[in-house]
């Protein structure tokens, strides 16, 4: 056993570090899924959640500020998994019909992953009396939110029903 046991607010910093990278590679990969997509609707919900995560990532300094460290990311596998995932939709279903709804289910995943983190990370950050970190992950959580839920709209009024009408 470590002489120094590790607390819940390592474990805090390290989860920041992680979605903090995740952040960073989500700003990467969202133009390149925008470009691919064929629905107008889509590219714009890609193009909005770009200018979202750009927000979130300021948001995400303003957390490392509030307990004194420097910004910095930590390899997350989780997400260059779904972003990998992502890539390979964009080459498998290229000129596909199904390329939108494929697409959209990468987003989501991309989407269910933050929230999980940021859902963490903001109880957390109450356990450990961060109240402000805590409002701040919060209001980046309920945006994470509301776009998972913009892209289910989407996916049921449209993109599902092209995937399926050009079967």
């Amino acid at each position: 056993m470590a002489s120094n046991p590790k607390t819940l607010n390592d474990l805090f910093i390290d989860t920041l570090k992680d979605i903090y990278y995740a952040e960073k590679q989500i700003l990467k990969a969202l133009p390149k899924m925008a470009r691919a997509a064929t629905s107008p609707g889509l590219k714009q919900a890609f193009e909005k959640h770009r200018d979202e995560t750009e927000t979130q990532v300021d948001r995400l300094g303003d957390v490392f500020e509030i307990i004194g460290k420097a910004p910095r990311g930590k390899t997350c596998d989780a997400i260059l998994g779904i972003i990998e995932e992502a890539k390979s939709i964009m080459e498998e279903f290229e000129d596909s019909p199904a390329l939108d709804a494929g697409l959209l289910a990468a987003a989501q995943a991309v989407e269910h992953y933050e929230i999980s983190r940021y859902g963490t990370l903001k109880t957390w950050a109450q356990q450990l009396g961060l109240k402000d970190a805590a409002k701040l992950l919060d209001q980046t959580l309920r945006e994470e939110i509301a776009t998972d839920e913009a892209l289910s709209k989407l996916g049921e009024s449209s993109v599902n029903k092209q995937a399926q009408k050009a079967a």
